[in-house]
């Protein structure tokens, strides 16, 4: 595959040496916020539709959750073989495109009387098929679009913003939902889709074209090399053992968590918004420490360090009672410090990852890790709803948050915890006294 440096030299475009001076950045990144914002109000647009309208229970929430994720369970290795061979520009707009169709056709047939729960399951799949395209294209596209030593601080920027969209676009569509419909929250997610569409597709920069064999091998065969290769590096194969445990327990207890604000603490959806939004400035936070941290005391216990105290600061969510001048405050503080710890966590494995990979390889083992990390989520939600009926909202949000600690003692007892990271550099990472990855 062409370096960056050559592919702008050949569109006569040539890389900036700051980030935010470079305008295919920053079409970019407006793209990929607008898109990530757009994913994660629609995935609680939808989950809010049916337990405020369509009185959804616990079991169905959770069922509503899980086929949602279920495409990165199904469609993540192939998406990662089918983008390596692909320009990631384009991938990224027609998924966005057939986003903003598919939640604007789930608006129409609200504000009809026609969205039922089938129809839900029915939006959620397809929005969620289209997200892990979206979403291990954008990643992929940042190693095409900038040079080495700025991929630090792109992944920072771009996932500063996914992080925010995270919990603060669940924040957005309650309070969507809560001042004005279910409909026009659907189509408000539809219009982040609109505008990164538009962003992305502005972008000037001739993509390198990745490499055509005569005769390519078959997509298993490409599928089974990312996994060779990421099973076969200590670093890689550590973070998605630790994501697949972090993702599973998390897709449990925002299961239970979105039925305990509101049906336990007795919070509006405005406030369970304003409680969740917390986790936008706490990313923020996160970012600025992922851009300084490493670099001064490795990645490794970065790594460690950030995901303990973010996972452990939800174990505070089931003790609170009272009114909600006492338990806002208190949610707004653990959401702050859990996006924060997510943030830092966030950027360093994608650093980690985007190091020791070779460029052909980018977008499988991101779509490995997504598969490995993800796969596991739509069970996650099943076993919140199923928690959730039979021990009670509390019990079940306290056994859920406590199996997300899981996550940091995997990388603790791993050699990841002594990882270090030359910034800037394309060289297999090594932790001190230790052997580096195989």
């Amino acid at each position: 595959m062409p370096s960056v440096s050559s592919a702008a030299s050949a569109s006569g475009r040539p890389v900036p040496s700051s980030l935010w001076r470079d305008g295919d950045f920053r079409r970019l990144w407006v793209g990929q916020t607008a898109s990530q914002l757009g994913e994660h109000t629609g995935l609680v647009v939808l989950p809010l539709f049916a337990v405020l309208t369509l009185d959804a229970d616990a079991d169905q929430l959770g069922v509503l959750r899980a086929v949602g994720q279920a495409p990165i369970f199904l469609l993540s290795l192939f998406v990662g073989a089918w983008v390596d061979r692909w320009r990631t520009r384009t991938v990224m707009v027609l998924t966005d495109v057939g986003r903003t169709l598919a939640l604007g056709a789930a608006a129409l047939a609200a504000l009809f009387g026609r969205l039922g729960l089938p129809a839900l399951l029915l939006v959620a799949f397809v929005v969620g098929a289209l997200s892990v395209f979206f979403d291990v294209a954008y990643q992929v596209s940042l190693v095409r679009l900038v040079k080495r030593d700025q991929l630090v601080r792109g992944n920072s920027a771009l996932e500063s913003s996914r992080s925010a969209a995270q919990i603060g676009g669940p924040a957005l569509g309650g309070a969507l939902v809560s001042l004005l419909s279910a409909p026009i929250a659907a189509a408000s997610s539809a219009l982040f889709f609109a505008l990164s569409f538009l962003s992305i597709r502005r972008v000037r920069r001739v993509e390198p074209t990745p490499e055509r064999l005569e005769r390519p091998p078959r997509v298993w065969r490409r599928v089974h090399e990312g996994l060779r290769f990421v099973v076969g590096d200590t670093a890689l194969r550590t973070v998605c053992l630790a994501s697949a445990a972090f993702q599973f327990f998390f897709a449990a207890v925002m299961t239970v968590y979105l039925l305990f604000l509101p049906r336990e603490l007795h919070l509006s959806g405005t406030a369970v918004g304003l409680a969740l939004a917390a986790t936008g400035p706490g990313a923020l936070l996160g970012s600025v420490l992922a851009a300084r941290l490493p670099n001064r005391f490795g990645y490794g216990p970065v790594l460690v360090a950030a995901a303990a105290l973010g996972d452990g600061v939800l174990l505070c969510v089931p003790a609170l009672h009272g009114s909600p001048a006492v338990t806002v405050p208190t949610l707004l503080a653990v959401n702050f410090v859990f996006g924060a710890g997510g943030q830092l966590v966030n950027v360093a494995v994608m650093a980690v990852r985007q190091t020791v990979t070779p460029d052909g390889l980018q977008g499988r083992a991101a779509a490995t890790i997504t598969f490995v990390g993800m796969g596991l989520s739509p069970l996650g939600s099943l076993l919140g709803g199923f928690l959730a009926e039979e021990w009670g909202l509390r019990a079940s949000l306290l056994a859920t948050a406590a199996g997300m600690m899981l996550s940091p003692a995997v990388m603790a007892l791993s050699p990841l915890a002594r990882l270090g990271l030359p910034s800037g550099r394309r060289t297999p990472l090594t932790a001190p006294g230790g052997p580096g990855p195989s």
